[in-house]
């Protein structure tokens, strides 16, 4: 499996450094990417002694978004059919990739490793954005300037989403310290390479990021308490507090003015409260008029302005709030697979975390919980489950969140299938 290994986070680090895969050339690599991991995964599948497929529950429901979008491509129910099939097609993808990632990743070696690449990742991106924010003029990468206009922060052309993949990515950093989850010689660099994010996330000025980064702080403090009242050891949740600082610190040594700019006021980009309410109301319309299944997944860019109210000019491909688009285009059925989802994904991760576990299992545990629940409180104001890099790094988390718990000293895969702790997940 470590050819599957090292294919997924090439993948995954490819998706956020093309700008989140919002252009047809990156789409293009992730969906070939994606059939090329399959075939390995397939050809070791056939090549193991004891073949063996390993099923996640959070897979029905996003099976279930794939049958919708068969549906109203089958039965003529997509508003706009090649829309509906390009979306579908990314849905595909998404599945694949929460598949092998639960083929791939299961004992404790290999979720050492996917912590490790994602506070890494997490750095190196934070770093890059820092460097770039006070070197080049609204470029990514300093050649790079998108066609459509934005407002470039690191390698996205939005800094919402790239605040949306900090939220995805910091959690874990914060999480391992907090829950013991590294060695105490690990302690100093793994903090660092989490206060770098953090900082980089303030100086991005994305409101609902920086609003959904501390929500993600107040549920770890939840966490941190929820393992006091069960008398266990007690988390360091002093950590935070020196993350924060740090993090701070960090920006008013790199100049607070520009961070301050970028949050008191609206740039050019920047979508106002009164747009945004205006949106969701179009959304709204668009669902009471289709309530069943929707005007077809994808769609929207091509049915909002039958239902416009306040128009400006510009084309609206997303309405800025991610429940309120599942509804318009996939109706009552999509909305249960996303409620289907939530309620899988959070009463599993609530009875694996509060299961028996080694440290380093539940730091993970914690750094998924999370950053799902910041993801998903941004999702309110913004639309990064649309971005298919957060898209795939949320279905990662969701699935580390709701993983087999590992205990102490495990370092074997079969282990990890002990009855035990599949009782403990089931439970």
């Amino acid at each position: 499996m470590k050819a599957l290994r090292v294919g997924l986070f090439a993948l995954f680090a490819f998706t956020v450094a093309a700008s989140g895969v919002v252009e047809v050339w990156s789409e293009s690599i992730l969906e070939i990417g994606t059939a090329v991991l399959l075939l390995i995964w397939a050809g070791l599948l056939f090549r193991g002694r004891k073949p063996r497929i390993h099923w996640s529950p959070l897979a029905w429901p996003l099976l279930g978004l794939i049958a919708i979008g068969a549906f109203q491509i089958i039965f003529r129910a997509s508003a706009y059919p090649y829309l509906t099939r390009t979306e579908l097609l990314k849905l595909i993808v998404y599945f694949i990739l929460f598949f092998l990632f639960t083929q791939a990743f299961r004992d404790r070696a290999d979720l050492t490793q996917v912590a490790g690449f994602l506070v890494l990742l997490g750095f190196a991106v934070a770093l890059l954005a820092i460097i770039q924010h006070f070197t080049s003029q609204g470029e990514i990468f300093w050649f790079r300037r998108p066609l459509s206009g934005g407002d470039v922060f690191g390698p996205y052309v939005n800094r919402n989403h790239f605040a949306g993949f900090i939220e995805l990515v910091a959690p874990v950093g914060m999480a391992l310290l907090v829950f013991r989850g590294v060695r105490r010689d690990l302690v100093p660099l793994t903090g660092l390479l989490t206060i770098v994010p953090v900082g980089a996330l303030i100086l991005s000025g994305s409101r609902g990021g920086i609003v959904s980064f501390a929500f993600e702080i107040v549920i770890l403090f939840l966490l941190t308490r929820l393992r006091r009242r069960r008398g266990k050891d007690a988390p360091r949740m002093v950590a935070v507090a020196v993350i924060a600082l740090a993090a701070l610190a960090l920006i008013v040594w790199l100049g607070p003015n520009r961070a301050i700019d970028r949050f008191s006021g609206l740039s050019s980009s920047d979508v106002s409260a009164g747009r945004r309410i205006s949106m969701s109301r179009g959304a709204i319309q668009i669902f009471m008029h289709h309530p069943l299944a929707g005007t077809g997944v994808g769609t929207l860019v091509a049915t909002y302005p039958l239902y416009e109210t306040a128009y400006d000019g510009k084309l609206v491909d997303h309405v800025h709030n991610d429940y309120l688009e599942l509804l318009a285009d996939a109706g009552i059925l999509g909305g249960l697979c996303g409620l289907a989802f939530l309620w899988i994904l959070f009463r599993g991760a609530r009875r694996i975390f509060l299961a028996e576990q080694s440290h380093l299992s539940r730091a993970i545990h914690a750094g998924a919980i999370v950053a799902v629940c910041g993801l998903l409180l941004h999702s309110f104001v913004d639309f990064n489950l649309h971005i298919p890099s957060n898209a795939i790094l949320f279905l990662l988390q969701a699935r580390l969140a709701t993983s087999l718990p590992i205990p102490a000293g495990n370092h074997s895969p079969e282990s990890s299938d002990r009855p035990e702790a599949s009782r403990a997940a089931a439970a």
